[in-house]
């Protein structure tokens, strides 16, 4: 019996944070897609999304309010690119790599509590990174878990 809750355990945990997701200070979170080559080099694509952590700390999300003149822009690590609304604050939303927005996704648009349901399932932005090396320096899970202890 133990075994297996601890088995049910590990699963949902695996579920709740997966360890293909890099988090940044900020705590958005960046999960690499396969990455493609092209004439010889890697092309590294990744969706975005806000933590678990960041989801609960905000609360009941209500809003978010991405333009969609970002896409296609590159956009800076630590800039802006929208912000999330929820019934008690607003908060903005930083660019975790160096990237270049490819998509917004509509379905986070029309219903932004969906990130409550399931932070890592609703991914906010599509990106091409642009900066390999900005993204090797985001925190693993478990770094990221230490961090938000300290908060």
């Amino acid at each position: 019996m133990y075994i297996k809750n601890y088995l049910n355990y590990k699963k949902f945990f695996k579920i709740m944070y997966p360890d293909n997701i890099k988090y940044s200070k900020n705590h958005e979170w960046v999960e690499m897609i396969e990455p493609t080559k092209k004439n010889g080099k890697n092309d590294y694509y990744a969706n975005v999304g806000i933590s678990f952590f960041a989801q609960k700390e905000l609360g009941d999300i209500i809003y978010l309010d991405i333009e969609n003149s970002i896409i296609e822009k590159t956009i800076k690590k630590g800039e802006i690119f929208g912000t999330i609304e929820a019934v008690k604050t607003i908060s903005d939303l930083f660019m975790p790599v160096l990237g270049k927005v490819l998509e917004i996704n509509k379905e986070s648009i029309s219903n932004p509590e969906f990130i409550n349901k399931n932070a890592y399932k609703t991914w906010i932005i599509k990106i091409k990174i642009l900066c390999i090396e900005d993204y090797n320096k985001l925190m693993t899970f478990k770094e990221y878990e230490n961090f938000s202890k300290i908060l």
